[in-house]
């Protein structure tokens, strides 16, 4: 039986002042947001962590860096790969979310498992230290992400890799875009976001990603798509989910009260994709 967590945490005071707004978000709603539906998150999204994590392909002994490691699935993960002679820290500048990784059960007894409250982009984390660097959907809100990846390198053993999954383009991911053009005759005009503004985006462009990893002095950089079927919770939840995240879940803050307008179109858009295992959409990354 797995034991309750015992990985300590550490709460900074994050110093980074061009990453405010984004502090300032992941903190409030967003990051309450995440932490009230951990469960069925990590269920939609944790075949595409899991491939991602294949890839990097931890062993035994490793210390590794989860980068905006939220409410800690990927770092337990990784942690039950490295095993007790390695280590794993996972950060985030969200403590909503932290505070759920925190209370997570282990998957394993001992397992050294550190969770800190740091920005990726300026916040140090240390010189030389790590195997490898990881992440699940947490490097695409810096917003200096030369400086970002710059200075997760420098936290790397000579040699060190780095992996992360991140969201090709919205039109490519039917489980976002599905919600957002149902609902769209109910907003008000949405005015495209600059794509390579923070957010989950950002790193939609391949060729950009490549151009910000070899600026920030990584070499041997491998692009590959991938792609998969994801969801797995009933219709109501998967509804809750798109009401409150993504593009319609960020359009809607600003007007929750059009929320109980555009339900009933959410909802029979997303009927589509019902099936024996619930909601199930692709998704591109």
């Amino acid at each position: 039986m797995a034991q309750a967590a015992e990985a300590s945490i550490i709460m900074s005071q994050i110093t980074a002042a061009s990453n405010t707004a984004q502090i300032e978000y992941w903190n409030s709603s967003a990051g309450e947001t995440w932490a009230q539906f951990q469960e069925p998150l990590d269920r939609q999204i944790e075949p595409l962590g899991l491939a991602a994590i294949d890839v990097l392909n931890p062993r035994e002994g490793q210390h590794i860096i989860d980068i905006g490691c939220g409410c800690g699935q990927t770092t337990l993960s990784l942690a039950s790969r490295v095993g007790v002679t390695g280590s794993v820290m996972g950060v985030d500048i969200s403590k909503p979310m932290l505070e759920v990784a925190l209370r997570r059960p282990r998957p394993a007894p001992n397992l050294p498992v550190t969770f800190r409250q740091l920005d990726a982009q300026t916040d140090d984390l240390g010189h030389n230290l790590f195997d490898a660097a990881f992440s699940r959907f947490g490097v695409m809100f810096f917003s200096e992400p030369a400086t970002a990846f710059a200075n997760i390198r420098t936290s790397l053993k000579f040699g060190g890799r780095l992996v992360f999954v991140c969201w090709r383009a919205l039109s490519e991911n039917p489980w976002m875009e599905v919600p957002l053009q149902a609902a769209l005759p109910f907003l008000q005009p949405v005015e495209a976001p600059d794509p390579t503004a923070p957010g989950p985006f950002a790193f939609a462009d391949a060729d950009r990603v490549r151009t910000l990893l070899t600026s920030a002095g990584f070499g041997s950089v491998e692009i590959t798509p991938f792609d998969a079927v994801i969801g797995g919770v009933d219709i109501e939840q998967t509804l809750k989910l798109a009401l409150r995240l993504g593009p319609l879940g960020r359009a809607l803050s600003e007007r929750p009260e059009l929320s109980a307008i555009v339900a009933g179109a959410v909802r029979g858009a997303l009927s589509r994709y019902v099936t024996h295992d619930g909601v199930l959409m692709p998704a591109a990354v």
